[in-house]
């Protein structure tokens, strides 16, 4: 009388919970995205982060690929700051930079500014590439991510 059920459980695929680590990087990623598109600074940037966002929820292997690329790529551009923006004659008579959230105001000197945007880019690349966020994804290599 059970025989359905027994038939049928060796095909069933073993359910991956996300990890919790996946969640707070995708909360993370929301936030920016929506904020940026409010502020609308970078708004192509931040449709096509939702969008990677919406395929990591989707659990597609696209969204996976574009996650390691994105925060690789990341990690990249932000080690790349300080020698981008390093200017040897304003930074001499300089003071630290002015750091302001809402009524909050503080001057920070910049190496503080980049060491902290380079960790938050380190974590988030050591995210995209831990084994439990890459066992989520059950799905075959597919690059559509609208399925």
């Amino acid at each position: 009388m059970d025989t359905n059920n027994t038939a049928a459980a060796p095909n069933t695929l073993k359910q991956v919970s996300m990890p919790k680590r996946l969640i707070a990087l995708l909360v993370f990623l929301l936030l920016i995205s929506v904020s940026g598109l409010i502020a609308q600074q970078g708004v192509l940037f931040c449709i096509l982060t939702l969008f990677m966002v919406l395929a990591i929820i989707g659990k597609q292997k696209a969204g996976l690929i574009m996650l390691r690329v994105y925060t690789s790529l990341l990690l990249a551009v932000v080690s790349m700051l300080p020698l981008v923006l390093y200017d040897a004659e304003a930074s001499a008579g300089s003071g630290p930079a002015n750091f302001a959230i809402g009524s909050f105001e503080a001057p920070v000197p910049d190496w503080i500014i980049f060491s902290i945007l380079i960790l938050l880019a380190i974590i988030q690349v050591w995210i995209a590439f831990t084994r439990k966020v890459g066992k989520y994804f059950n799905r075959e290599v597919n690059l559509n991510i609208m399925r």
